[in-house]
């Protein structure tokens, strides 16, 4: 890995929380990210923020917070936007900004964005060929900074090993960490998102947990995924099995997240996206996020 990736730490956040609150509360927000020590944020795009505009927002009210893209839909921008937008925060960030693309989902392209979702592996792979051969005439960076794609399939693990720097899988068991690292090999970043609920009742953790997985569980990239893992059409339906939250969301104190991301870390992730999740979407506490920090931070 490279300076950059490795500044990304063993492990930061995964949150779709700046969302749902102003610009100013979340340049707060990030401020205090930084103060407890996380080193790496990660935010998604689908149909809130442009994800850009925040990540500027969020590195201008920090210091030393690196932000990831997790991810940037490639529908979205052509790949000359992308490449030279990637490179203008580059320019103004040096080392503090990772570039996280992928091809997102059938629902989000055909029906919201209105694009052809008929070949997505094909797409990325002449995407970011054309990244590569975009101009930038302005002051930056001459060498395109690093890239990693969202990957959960065989070949869109390995063009991420290849075309990219690395891999960001989404929604995923441990087991699929170690088969990424085994596609991948020795060197391009693995740093799988896992989520995480502080809590230790069962009921209600996993009802925490299955109200965020719903969404999710109606994505055919996802199930699919799961597939290859032995997860049944059973085990996927009504909001996901037992068997299948508990795989996929590491509830109890922070003690279990910590346990779940040394097996990641154990099973070849380089970085683990942590994704806290809350009864009712509400936000990031900070006394969990300490929490957290207290426990994660020292792997």
């Amino acid at each position: 890995m490279s300076t950059v990736t490795e500044g990304l730490g063993r492990v930061g956040l995964w949150t779709g929380a700046f969302d749902g609150v102003s610009s100013a509360q979340a340049g707060e927000l990030a401020g205090v990210i930084e103060d407890i020590g996380f080193p790496t944020v990660w935010i998604p795009e689908t149909i809130g923020r442009d994800p850009f505009v925040t990540a500027t927002l969020l590195l201008e009210r920090t210091s030393t917070l690196r932000i990831a893209t997790g991810i940037a839909n490639v529908y979205a921008r052509d790949a000359v936007t992308m490449a030279n937008t990637q490179r203008s925060i580059e320019e103004a960030f040096p080392g503090r900004f990772l570039l996280g693309l992928g091809v997102s989902h059938a629902h989000l392209v055909d029906r919201v964005r209105k694009h052809d979702y008929s070949k997505p592996y094909s797409y990325m792979v002449e995407y970011l060929a054309a990244m590569d051969e975009a101009i930038f005439l302005a002051v930056g960076p001459k060498e395109r900074p690093e890239t990693v794609i969202a990957a959960l399939g065989p070949k869109m693990l390995a063009l991420a090993g290849s075309a990219a720097q690395g891999a960001h899988p989404y929604f995923v068991p441990v087991e699929h960490t170690a088969a990424a690292r085994e596609v991948l090999g020795d060197g391009p970043l693995l740093a799988p998102e896992q989520m995480v609920v502080l809590d230790s009742d069962p009921a209600t953790a996993r009802e925490t947990a299955r109200t965020h997985m719903a969404v999710y569980l109606r994505a055919p990239n996802y199930v699919n995924n799961l597939k290859r893992y032995g997860f049944t059409d059973d085990d996927v339906a009504d909001g996901g099995s037992d068997r299948l939250v508990d795989a996929i969301v590491a509830w109890g104190e922070v003690d279990a997240a910590v346990e779940r991301v040394k097996a990641h870390h154990d099973a070849g992730a380089d970085h683990v996206a942590v994704q806290l999740l809350t009864p009712g979407g509400r936000g990031l506490p900070e006394d969990q996020l300490r929490e957290l920090g207290a426990g994660l931070l020292a792997l």
